[in-house]
């Protein structure tokens, strides 16, 4: 038992010893005098300076010769001189050439005069329209005024109202009678041409 309690005495004593041994090593170390130490002298030396190295000559610039222009000049040859002996009288003037009278043209003629149609020739005989019988019992009377268009063998074309009569019944029992009659073409001179007439047709419950 008073072996193990010895053993943490032992350790520390040895490591004092360590301690102690290590620290008089470095205590004893030989030190370098400021006497023995080398001195070191620095010197500035200056460098050479720098010369800009020679350029070359420049060689001289060529002189441009001036070019040599040749122009060639044309001589006219001379003119000759007609002789005294070639002048010749300058030609005599053309004759007028003969003037030919003519005889004035005539104006043309003036168109034939135009001749309307007819529809009140006797030898006609074209028939009047049918009162309408509503009409008469209605006491419709009125005129109604028809614009034909009548060809060249006296046939009615085209027939159609111009003016009303104001009544329908009227205006058809017009148109339906003149659409059947013949008329007498229209002449332009001695030739028969198609033209237009106006047709008016009555009502009246009078007489």
């Amino acid at each position: 038992m008073a072996q193990k309690q010895q053993s943490p005495i032992v350790l520390i004593t040895v490591v004092a010893l360590h301690a102690a041994a290590l620290g008089g090593m470095l205590y004893y170390q030989p030190r370098i005098s400021a006497a023995n130490a080398e001195v070191m002298h620095v010197s500035l030396i200056t460098a050479p300076s720098m010369q800009p190295s020679p350029q070359p000559p420049v060689p001289p610039k060529p002189r441009l010769q001036p070019k040599k222009f040749e122009r060639t000049i044309t001589v006219p040859p001379p003119l000759e001189l007609p002789s005294e002996t070639a002048i010749s009288e300058p030609p005599a003037p053309p004759e007028p050439a003969p003037v030919v009278a003519t005889a004035p043209s005539e104006p043309p003629a003036p168109p034939a005069q135009i001749v309307l149609p007819r529809f009140d020739a006797d030898y006609l005989q074209n028939p009047p329209p049918v009162y309408p019988l509503m009409s008469r019992r209605a006491g419709e009377q009125g005129r109604v005024m028809l614009r034909v268009v009548v060809r060249s063998d006296g046939t009615p074309q085209s027939v159609e109202v111009r003016n009303s009569s104001g009544w329908q019944r009227l205006d058809e029992a017009a148109l339906d009678a003149v659409r059947r009659w013949r008329f007498v073409p229209a002449r332009q001179g001695n030739t028969p041409i198609s033209a237009a007439v106006i047709v008016p047709i009555v009502f009246s419950l009078e007489g």
